[in-house]
């Protein structure tokens, strides 16, 4: 009996012959300067075309968006074009690709902006830290993140505006789709949480003054990308990165409700995966299927049989991996055929070439 891990499924326009989804995964490899994707990254995610669906490492909106040295962007024209050889690439192997939309909000650091400044809700510090390379030595290394600038009105205007062009560039590079980050602390999660959102205008205050950035940015971009062809990622259980809110699930859930209206094609939820994290339980699962009727992704440390339990429950449509991914290109072949999975060189995660990137291979 085939598991329902590689048994297809529709999501929104997009057809997948398996629900063995490839995560985000940030690995810093574009090309400097411009923050432009280039023939490696493009090997790269051809390499894993065999997913049901690749969602792309985070690539920021605006330069403004950026909070970690040699990530890609897709404001400019080279990026656009940069974009193009990998999703032709993918398309080549007969993979699907998604392009996830980002903006780090107070994740950034002052190298990233001309007065030193990243933006956020509120000028509230998070109390983390992001990788940045130092230009003069060369060496990268986490450092923490200052106090952010409080967004004005205008700036919530043009910020909303500027995912809408990142939707409209994606179509352009080729993408199948378009993955909005409302995960992980980043910008639209400290709009949706109270303890980064100390607004008293119309995007703060009441859960429903918190949603509305969320959902005005998921209208532009559905608008400019096509609903069907649009998901979106949150994150209902982390706490670190001054993000813990007791009441963000239900914030999540309602959130839910009103993208249901505008029928993003999945909600995909990154659940933590450390060692002692919480599982996200049950009732959440339950709650968000009565509220969302799109189709459901999850990640977070999953291996096969426990992403297969998920599946068979029908609390989930697929399952994203990512660390399995960075070593085994054929992950979904390794799976099925139950061969053994090769292990990622840690030291390679972040910037550097093709070493410990694209120099993994298939199993024989």
């Amino acid at each position: 009996m085939t598991s329902p891990l590689f048994t297809p499924q529709s999501i929104g326009a997009m057809d997948l012959p398996n629900r063995v989804v490839m995560a985000p995964m940030t690995r810093s490899r574009s090309t400097q300067p411009g923050d432009v994707p280039n023939a490696m990254m493009a090997h790269y995610y051809a390499q894993r075309a065999s997913a049901g669906m690749i969602i792309t490492e985070a690539t920021q909106i605006t330069p403004e968006g950026k909070g970690y040295s040699f990530t890609p962007g897709i404001y400019s024209r080279e990026q656009i074009a940069g974009w193009r050889l990998v999703t032709d690439a993918v398309h080549a192997k007969g993979g699907r690709i998604v392009l996830q939309l980002w903006h780090v909000g107070r994740m950034s650091h002052a190298m990233f902006h001309e007065d030193g400044r990243p933006v956020a809700p509120s000028a509230i510090a998070p109390d983390a830290s992001v990788w940045v390379v130092d230009p003069k030595s060369g060496e990268g290394g986490m450092v923490d993140c200052p106090v952010p600038r409080a967004l004005e009105s205008d700036d919530i205007a043009r910020v909303i505006e500027d995912y809408r062009t990142a939707a409209a560039n994606a179509r352009e590079a080729g993408f199948d789709g378009v993955e909005i980050h409302a995960a992980n602390g980043y910008l639209i999660d400290e709009f949706l949480r109270s303890s980064s959102n100390h607004r008293k205008d119309a995007y703060g205050g009441s859960v429903e003054k918190r949603l509305r950035f969320a959902i005005e940015v998921a209208q532009a971009v559905a608008g400019e990308m096509g609903a069907d062809r649009t998901g979106i990622r949150f994150s209902p259980f982390i706490t670190q990165r001054g993000m813990d809110d007791p009441n963000a699930p239900q914030t999540i859930l309602r959130l839910a409700k009103e993208l249901d209206k505008i029928n993003l094609a999945y909600i995909h939820l990154a659940e933590a995966d450390w060692d002692d994290a919480p599982e996200t339980p049950d009732w959440f699962r339950k709650e968000l299927r009565e509220a969302y009727s799109g189709c459901l992704i999850v990640a977070g440390g999953y291996g096969p049989d426990k992403a297969n339990a998920l599946l068979q429950r029908g609390l989930v449509d697929a399952v994203a991996f990512g660390r399995p991914f960075i070593a085994n290109p054929d992950l979904p072949r390794r799976f099925e055929e139950d061969l053994p999975l090769a292990e990622f060189d840690g030291n390679a995660l972040f910037g550097g070439a093709e070493e410990g990137y694209s120099t993994y291979e298939a199993a024989p």
